[in-house]
């Protein structure tokens, strides 16, 4: 009889199959790792390692490409202007004080038309509204503290339009401007009515019964260099003058706050009341009888009041650190040469006219080397 042969290899195909069942069945705690975790690939090849970099990127994130500069600061320009109000304070009450209500009405005068200048340029010029900003309302009141408190009214207001209109606006706006606005207006009116910005008001307590009189300057230079003003009444503003140049030691301190906050640069009124100090003190050792003291060309005039708050203009000042130093030089040595030899007692607005100017100029010049420019320079 013919044996009949059985497969054996049945049993344990059905065998493994049940093994492979009974695997995947396994509870979740007894699974086994992933090969996704295995150093080695399909092909044999090594996985890389992951980026960590990659954590750091998430794509639902949006990614905002702007133009530098990317430094982020909490200072704005209504915070700086407004600032720069607050520090002229204690030189509006000082000056308040000093002449009572013909300098507020000089300053509400001068700040309500440099309001409606600015209003009436944007609505015509389709620029959008700025007169929240504060630069308007500073420029109008920086022009008041240049001006004698018996100024006309009408010549105030002129004053300040032509600040707002051809120092600013016809530039392009606040940040466009070559000169300083309030010693542009400023200037526009001394050529146009020297005689009315020419009669000072003396202060309701000065030890006199005259009520006009010259500044200190004039009378320095008129009586053939006789002091006729002491260093007290210079710094508590007991002198005629304009409105905000008469108390120095109101002027320093809100000049003094600036610095603090950093809303101006130090090395401008630094470097230019120490050229005024230092070039009239040689003046001064080389012949005191004609010159004067250094302290008294010092806190005389309006040198304070510019110093501190008009030649440290964000947008007429220069950028880098040496075209400051050159700038502040430059102003202190115009303004000794005008109060000296000129034909005028006070050169403050002049001298910061003719250096702004020269601005644009400074900050190509003492623009400092990019990285790669000097190896260049040296090849060529």
């Amino acid at each position: 009889m013919t044996e009949v042969k059985t497969a054996p290899e049945e049993p344990k195909k059905e065998a493994k199959v049940e093994a492979a069942t009974t695997q995947d069945k396994k509870p979740c705690g007894e699974e086994q790792q992933p090969a996704r975790h295995s150093s080695t690939s399909e092909s044999g090849k090594p996985k890389p390692a992951p980026d960590p970099r990659r954590k750091l990127f998430k794509s639902e994130r949006m990614t905002i490409v702007a133009p530098a500069p990317h430094n982020k600061s909490k200072k704005s320009v209504p915070k700086i202007m407004y600032t720069v109000i607050a520090a002229l304070m204690p030189a509006v009450i000082a000056s308040l004080f000093l002449f009572g209500k013909q300098a507020m009405i000089t300053i509400l005068v001068a700040v309500f038309s440099a309001m409606v200048a600015e209003y009436l340029c944007n609505k015509i010029m389709k620029t959008g509204l700025t007169i929240d900003d504060g630069s308007a309302i500073l420029t109008g009141l920086l022009l008041a503290m240049t001006l004698p408190p018996s100024f006309p009214i009408a010549g105030t207001a002129l004053g300040a339009v032509v600040a707002i209109v051809f120092g600013k606006q016809v530039f392009g706006g606040l940040g466009n401007n070559i000169f300083n606005p309030a010693l542009l207006g400023r200037a526009f009116l001394q050529a146009s009515f020297p005689v009315k910005i020419t009669t000072w008001t003396l202060p309701a307590f000065a030890a006199t019964d005259a009520v006009t009189g010259a500044t200190p300057l004039g009378m320095f230079f008129s009586s053939d260099g006789a002091v006729v003003a002491s260093l007290k009444s210079l710094m508590l503003g007991n002198v005629g003058g304009c409105i905000g140049e008469t108390s120095a030691i109101a002027l320093l301190i809100g000049g003094i706050f600036l610095l603090i906050l950093k809303h101006a640069d130090w090395r401008i009124p630094v470097s230019y009341i120490g050229t005024v100090f230092i070039f009239s003190g040689i003046l001064w050792l080389a012949n005191p009888n004609v010159f004067p003291n250094p302290l008294f060309m010092v806190f005389s005039g309006g040198l304070i009041l510019g110093a501190f708050f008009m030649a440290t203009d964000m947008v007429t000042s220069p950028v880098t650190p040496l075209g400051t130093w050159i700038y502040g030089i430059g102003m202190g040595l115009v303004l000794v040469v005008i109060r000296v030899w000129g034909g005028l007692p006070e050169g403050v607005m002049y001298s910061i006219l003719f250096m702004n100017g020269l601005v644009p100029l400074l900050n190509r010049w003492t623009r400092p080397k990019y990285f790669g420019e000097i190896q260049e320079e040296k090849k060529k």
